[in-house]
């Protein structure tokens, strides 16, 4: 499903995506909407898809486009996690991405109500989603490569 879906838009460029997934029998029972978390997961794929392209398309050609999604048990909570290399998002945007109508894509190319419908979904799920982000910027001032963007969504399970 989602090398189907990399493939439909970004084309020109070569994307590695890794799953991590939890034995099945580890991760118990969550009391979710499926089409609601699916749309979340989307939503966080398309970012990474997109944060990943704009880099290759700006870096030398050594760079290798990494999206990677891993899923766990911990305590009495499923955890899903969505990262990518990218840019990664500078930290006084930070604060914002959640915010309905905020975007950082240009003009055209994202509505800015992605992650405000993903957040409000979790929450209604009653989990949490955050991003942990060191931005192009913020890494190299730390003498680090920018180390791209994770979404970490927390889900409790049902017992």
């Amino acid at each position: 499903m989602v090398k189907g879906f990399h493939s439909i838009f970004f084309t020109k460029v070569y994307i590695c995506v890794h799953t991590v997934a939890a034995d099945e029998a580890g991760i118990g029972k969550i009391n979710i909407i499926p089409q609601d978390i699916g749309r979340v997961l989307l939503n966080l794929y398309n970012n990474a898809f997109y944060a990943v392209n704009e880099k290759a398309r700006l870096s030398a050609n050594n760079y290798q486009p990494t999206v990677s999604v891993k899923t766990k048990r911990l305590d009495n909570h499923v955890i899903i996690t969505v990262s990518d290399n990218g840019n990664g998002i500078p930290k006084n945007i930070v604060d914002k991405i959640f915010q309905p109508f905020f975007t950082t894509k240009p003009t055209g190319s994202g509505t800015g109500l992605g992650l405000s419908l993903s957040y409000d979904i979790v929450k209604a799920h009653g989990g949490e989603i955050k991003v942990e982000s060191l931005s192009a910027q913020a890494a190299a001032q730390a003498g680090k490569e920018g180390e791209g963007t994770a979404f970490i969504i927390n889900i409790p399970t049902t017992n």
